[in-house]
């Protein structure tokens, strides 16, 4: 096997070329194995939050799938379920549509003070998500909205838009807009030539944007608490619940399934980035 070294390279550059790879593998173990610890845990036999005797031994009787079946069977877990997976959604699509629309408009050249109204579009990710959360508690008060499932929402698409901007964004950076006046040129009208070939270029951002939206959604906490009561709480109202009140092990079976929700989320993530790539010519196809 050759060596990715030239063999000019000195002992200093030997000795970094190996260091490097030891830091990230460090910087790598320290975010990813306390999310690993997490999923043996959810097939603990026991109520208990640490590692068996049994478990620490491979026993089959110290694993269980108790803790799937009380999350998959209790009303409270199905309820926080069920709103998780009808809110995230409609959130992430008016999310997409505003989202989309907006780094649409600000890609335009006419368009004046372009950064400042990127900056106001993009607020919600920068400023602290408690003062957020509050202030839409006492807006949505004034106007009805608080405490029910058309506010919580709402205030998921506010937090979910910025990401559709941002992505959609940088996928106009490279869009080549004299396909656009050729569509023009040939009789169609911007609607059709949005749908027809614009759209269909910058859908990969789109979609990244959507599945950054949704799964800020589905697994937001702070302003379902300011917002929602308790007939709208959510997977991660139901899990702070059961850290707080219950002292459940099942959370660490919804952990896990949340955890192998965002791995396929990134997975499709990084699908499409490679479709990308491959539609505007950076990558082979």
């Amino acid at each position: 096997m050759a060596s990715p070294l030239p063999p000019y390279a000195s002992s200093l550059q030997i000795g970094w070329y190996y260091a490097f790879r030891v830091i990230c593998g460090l910087i790598f173990f320290f975010l990813i194995f306390p999310i690993l610890v997490i999923v043996p845990l959810s097939f603990n036999a026991q109520d208990f939050f640490t590692f068996t005797p049994e478990m620490l031994a491979l026993n089959p009787e110290g694993y269980s799938l108790k803790h799937y079946r009380d999350f998959f069977t209790n009303p409270d877990w199905q309820l926080a379920l069920w709103n998780s997976v009808t809110i995230a959604p409609a959130a992430t699509l008016i999310a997409t549509v505003l989202g989309t629309l907006a780094a649409i408009g600000l890609s335009q050249a006419h368009v004046p003070y372009k950064s400042a109204i990127m900056a106001i579009l993009i607020s919600p990710m920068i400023v602290p998500l408690i003062i957020s959360a509050a202030g839409m508690y006492f807006f949505f008060s004034r106007i009805g909205l608080q405490g029910t499932y058309l506010g919580v929402v709402l205030a998921h698409a506010a937090l979910g838009t910025p990401f559709v901007i941002i992505t959609v964004t940088a996928t106009l950076v490279g869009f080549d807009r004299s396909l656009t006046r050729a569509s023009a040129s040939l009789g169609a009208d911007p609607v059709r030539t949005f749908f027809k070939v614009q759209m269909p270029l910058i859908m990969p951002g789109v979609i990244s944007g959507a599945l950054f939206a949704f799964i800020t959604s589905f697994d937001e906490v702070v302003i379902v608490l300011f917002v929602g009561s308790a007939s709208q709480k959510t997977l991660p109202w139901q899990m702070f619940i059961g850290l707080r009140e219950q002292i459940s092990p099942t959370i660490l079976a919804v952990a896990s399934v949340m955890v192998a929700l965002s791995i396929a989320l990134l997975f499709t993530l990084e699908l499409l980035r490679r479709r990308s790539e491959r539609l505007r010519g950076l990558a082979p196809g």
